[in-house]
């Protein structure tokens, strides 16, 4: 969750694919 906030800070392209595919999960607590 901790990397999850990180990430939101400055997604990139690239990143954000990879995050919402990590964040899948994460999403769900966020939500």
């Amino acid at each position: 969750m901790h990397k999850a906030f990180k990430f939101r800070l400055y997604p990139t392209k690239e990143q954000t694919i990879l995050i919402h595919k990590s964040i899948g999960c994460s999403r769900f607590t966020f939500n």
